[in-house]
């Protein structure tokens, strides 16, 4: 236990390794206000860690990561973050044939999306649409027109 003592407060380190803190204050030392400045907050740190790994705690992963399926999903992401194949990822095919195998198994879990399938509906309609525009016949030439380069 060590004591020090000085502007109307007495501190005692306390624990073996003096990891414990009492402070003792004058109630004038405690009316005036404080005058210790915190350190702004560190930023949350985001999916990719500064030194590169992955931060699986992130809740922008949704609880992918754990669940009845985190392993494969942990196995297919990390795949994924660490490929140098070209197209990035292209070596990751096995792994994420194995998650969707197991999110298969659990579709009260990892259902679609109502807006997946809207999506998958726009898209669809979209490019029916490409289809059948491209398939049209072409229309004439203006008789008026001047041939191209003139």
């Amino acid at each position: 236990m060590s004591v020090s003592e000085g502007e109307g407060r007495a501190v005692w380190r306390l624990g073996e390794q003096g990891q414990h803190t009492l402070v003792v204050a004058a109630r004038e030392a405690l009316a005036a206000p404080s005058a210790l400045a915190l350190p702004p907050p560190e930023p949350a740190p985001g999916l990719i860690l500064p030194d590169g790994s992955i931060n699986w705690g992130c809740p922008c992963l949704g609880g992918m990561a754990t669940g009845p399926c985190g392993t494969q999903f942990r196995d297919a992401f990390s795949c994924f973050h660490y490929s140098e194949a070209e197209p990035k990822g292209s070596d990751c095919y096995d792994k994420f044939s194995v998650m969707q195998e197991c999110m298969a198994q659990y579709p009260q879990l990892y259902a679609k999306d109502d807006d997946d399938d809207e999506l998958a509906d726009e898209l669809g309609a979209a490019l029916q649409g490409a289809a059948d525009a491209s398939d049209a016949p072409d229309a004439p030439d203006a008789p008026d027109a001047p041939p191209p380069g003139r």
